[in-house]
C-alpha cells in the first residue's frame, strides 16, 4: 500500500532544493576563483606573436583576478573584426591602427563596435632585413640584390593588413618581377632565423613589437612612398553592449595598456619555450603594480 505524501511538505522540500541550487550557483566565481556561469568572455585574436602575447595576458587577468572563464578565438584579421561587429566575440586587443587594419577592416565596421582606445603605443610595420645586408630602402630591391633574394618577400597569413600593404608596395615601387610568399607568422620567423644563422640575404614582412628584433640585429627598409604609414598604435575593441553585460571586464579592458617592452618580455619567454599561458601568468605575477591599475575601481 502506497503512503500518501503531504502536498504542503512536498512543496516545502521542492522550494528548499531550488534555494540550495540557487545558493550553489551564486557562490560560483566567489573567493574560490571559479567563474560564475554568466562570467564568460570570448577574446578574438590573430596568430601574430604580438597578439598571442597580449591576448593571453588579458586572459590571465580576467581569469585570475576577475573570475571569468575566457574562450580564445583565433581567426584571420577580417573575421576578427566581423566577430566583434556582430557580437560573436566580446573583445580584442589587436586592432593595429590607423594604417595596417584601418582601411580594410576598421573603417567598414567602426559603427558596429566600441573602440576603447590605445592599449599600446609605438608600433611599426614594414619590410625588414638583417642589418648585415647592404641595402637601406625598398627602392634598393630593384637593384642587384633582387636575384640573390630570388625576387621573394617572405610574408605571413594572407588576410593580414601587412600583406595587403606589401602587395601595394610591390606595385608602388615597380617590383614587377617580385612575389610575396604567403605563410604564417611562425613560418616567416623560422625562415628569417635560418637565413640569419647563415648570414644569407632575406626580406620579410616585419613589425614591432616582436621578439625577432630582440633576438636578431634587424632593420626596416626605408619607405619613401609611405606605403606602410608611420608609427602605429594597437587599440582595444569591444562588442556593443559589453559594458552593460560585463561591466567588470569592460572596465578592465578600458584600463588595459602596456608598453612594447612589456609585450616583448612575454614574446621572448614564449620564443624560449615557455607555453603561451604560462608566459602570460609569469608576466602578470611579476607586474602586480601595473595589473592593479588595470583593475582599479572593480569591486
Amino acid at each position: 500500500m502506497k503512503k500518501s505524501v503531504n502536498p504542503l511538505l512536498a512543496a516545502v522540500l521542492v522550494f528548499a532544493l531550488v534555494l540550495a541550487g540557487c545558493s550553489k550557483e551564486s557562490n560560483e566565481g566567489g573567493a574560490s576563483g571559479s567563474p560564475a556561469k554568466n562570467k564568460e568572455i570570448t577574446l578574438a585574436y590573430v596568430a601574430w606573436d604580438s597578439e598571442i602575447a597580449s591576448t593571453n595576458v588579458v586572459k590571465a587577468v580576467l581569469e585570475s583576478k576577475l573570475g571569468y572563464k575566457v574562450n580564445m578565438l583565433q581567426v584571420d584579421a577580417g573575421p576578427m573584426y566581423l566577430g566583434i561587429a556582430d557580437g560573436s566575440a566580446d573583445a580584442m586587443v589587436a586592432a593595429w591602427l590607423p594604417s595596417t587594419h584601418g582601411e580594410n577592416y576598421y573603417e567598414p565596421n567602426k559603427d558596429k563596435f566600441e573602440d576603447l582606445g590605445v592599449n599600446l603605443d609605438g608600433t611599426k610595420v614594414g619590410l625588414t632585413v638583417p642589418s648585415y645586408m647592404d641595402i637601406s630602402s625598398i627602392e634598393d630591391l630593384n637593384g642587384d640584390i633582387a636575384q640573390s633574394l630570388n625576387y621573394t618577400i617572405t610574408g605571413i597569413e594572407p588576410g593580414a593588413g601587412i600583406m595587403t600593404a606589401t602587395s601595394k608596395a610591390i606595385e608602388e615601387y615597380g617590383l614587377k618581377d617580385w612575389k610575396l610568399l604567403e605563410s604564417s607568422s611562425a613560418a616567416m620567423a623560422k625562415v628569417l632565423q635560418d637565413a640569419y644563422a647563415k648570414q644569407e640575404p632575406i626580406v620579410v614582412t616585419g613589425w614591432t613589437p616582436h621578439w625577432m628584433f630582440a633576438e636578431m640585429d634587424l632593420k626596416y627598409l626605408e619607405d619613401p612612398k609611405n606605403v606602410y604609414g608611420g608609427d602605429e598604435q594597437i587599440h582595444t575593441l569591444v562588442r556593443s553592449g559589453l559594458k552593460a553585460d560585463h561591466p567588470e571586464a569592460y572596465l578592465f579592458l578600458d584600463q588595459f595598456e602596456w608598453t612594447p617592452a612589456d609585450m616583448e618580455a612575454v614574446m621572448v619567454d614564449i620564443f624560449s619555450g615557455t607555453s603561451e599561458e604560462e608566459a602570460a601568468r609569469k608576466w602578470v605575477e611579476a607586474n602586480e603594480d601595473k595589473v592593479s591599475k588595470w583593475i582599479e575601481g572593480i569591486e
